[in-house]
C-alpha cells in the first residue's frame, strides 16, 4: 500500500511540474539553420533514449535470469568461454552509434556555417552585432542606422551577422533562428541566419560574463521586406545621429533600454577586421603617436648609421 501511494505521489508530482513547462524554443525553429539544429537534437535525444531503455531492459533481464538461487554447497558453475558474437555486439553497436552521430554533426556544422539553403542567390543583410557590458549594439552599414538592445530583420532573406565585443567575450544567440556564436574583442566572427516566419523572438548573451549577464538580452522582430524598408526610412527621418561621445557613454557598464540612431559607430570605431584587426582594437587612440615615435626612432637610427659610416 505504501509503495502504491509513493508511486502515485511521484506521478502526480511529475505531471504538476511538467504542466508549468513551456515549449522548448530551440525545438520551435523559425529559420532553416534552427530547423537543422532542432532535427539534430531530436535525433540525438531519440538515439540516447533508445540506448537508455535498451540498457535498462538488458539489466532487468540479467538480474532476473541470473539472480542468486539455492544451490548445493559443492555446486560449481560451468566453465564458459568468451562469446565472439556478444563481444562484437558490445563493441560494434557503440562504434556504429558514434559514427552516425559524428556524421550528423559534421554535416550539420557545414550547413549552419554556410549561407542558409535556398538563400544563396539573394543578397544578405549584413549586421554588425557588437556587445558591451551589458548591452548589444546593432549596426546596419548599408542602411546607415544603428540600434541598441533590439534588432529588426526582414524575412525570407539571408542574414549575415558580424560579431565582436567591446569587452569580455559574449555569445550571440537567437534560439529560434540558430545556434550561438562567440563575440570577441580582437576579431570578427560571422554567423549566418535567416528568418522564415514573421514574429518576435528572444535573443541573449549565452556566455556568463559578469553580474549583468542575466539581463544581457535583446528583442528580435522579423517582418516582410517592405515593412523592414519602411522602418529604415522612419528611423532615418526621426532618429538622432550617433556620435563618438554618445557611443562612449553607451559603452559604460550598465543596462539600457532600446535606443535608435542614424549612422553607425563603424565610422569612428571600426570593427576589428582587416586593417583594424589584431590586439590593438579598443586602444586609447595612441596608435598614431606610437607610429610617429617608431618613425622618429627609425630616423634616429638611420642618422646614427650614416654618422658611423662617415667616421669609418
Amino acid at each position: 500500500m505504501k509503495l502504491k501511494s509513493a508511486i502515485l505521489f511521484l506521478v502526480i508530482t511529475i505531471a504538476t511540474v511538467l504542466t508549468g513547462c513551456e515549449q522548448l524554443i530551440v525545438l520551435d525553429p523559425k529559420g532553416p539553420q534552427a530547423a537543422t539544429q532542432a532535427n539534430d537534437i531530436i535525433i540525438s535525444a531519440s538515439i540516447m533514449l533508445f540506448i537508455v531503455l535498451a540498457v535498462f531492459g538488458i539489466l532487468a533481464y540479467m538480474l532476473i535470469k541470473y539472480r542468486a538461487s539455492k544451490q548445493k554447497e559443492d555446486y560449481e558453475p560451468p566453465h564458459i568461454e568468451g562469446s565472439i558474437l556478444v563481444e562484437s555486439i558490445c563493441v560494434g553497436i557503440p562504434v556504429l552509434i558514434v559514427a552516425v552521430l559524428s556524421f550528423m554533426s559534421v554535416q550539420s556544422n557545414y550547413k549552419v556555417e554556410a549561407t542558409p539553403a535556398g538563400y544563396e542567390d539573394k543578397e544578405p543583410l549584413v549586421v554588425y552585432a557588437s556587445s558591451s557590458a551589458w548591452k548589444w549594439h546593432f549596426s546596419y552599414p548599408e542602411e546607415g542606422i544603428e540600434t541598441v538592445n533590439y534588432l529588426y530583420v526582414p524575412t525570407d532573406r539571408a542574414l549575415e551577422f558580424k560579431l565582436y565585443s567591446f569587452g569580455t567575450i559574449s555569445s550571440f544567440w537567437i534560439p529560434q533562428l540558430g545556434g550561438q556564436k562567440y563575440a570577441m574583442s580582437d576579431m570578427v566572427n560571422t554567423l549566418h541566419l535567416a528568418a522564415d516566419v514573421p514574429g518576435e523572438y528572444m535573443g541573449r548573451n549565452a556566455n556568463f560574463n559578469g553580474k549583468g549577464f542575466a539581463e544581457n538580452t535583446f528583442n528580435v522582430t522579423a517582418m516582410p521586406q517592405n515593412e523592414f524598408d519602411d522602418w529604415v526610412e522612419e528611423v532615418k527621418d526621426t532618429a538622432s545621429p550617433i556620435t563618438e561621445e554618445k557611443f562612449d557613454e553607451l559603452l559604460e557598464p550598465g543596462h539600457l533600454g532600446q535606443l535608435t540612431f542614424t549612422g553607425t559607430h563603424l565610422d569612428f570605431r571600426p570593427a576589428p577586421e582587416g586593417e583594424h584587426g589584431g590586439h590593438n582594437h579598443g586602444s586609447s587612440g595612441n596608435e598614431d603617436d606610437s607610429d610617429e615615435e617608431n618613425h622618429e626612432d627609425h630616423d634616429h637610427e638611420d642618422h646614427d648609421h650614416e654618422e658611423s659610416e662617415h667616421h669609418h
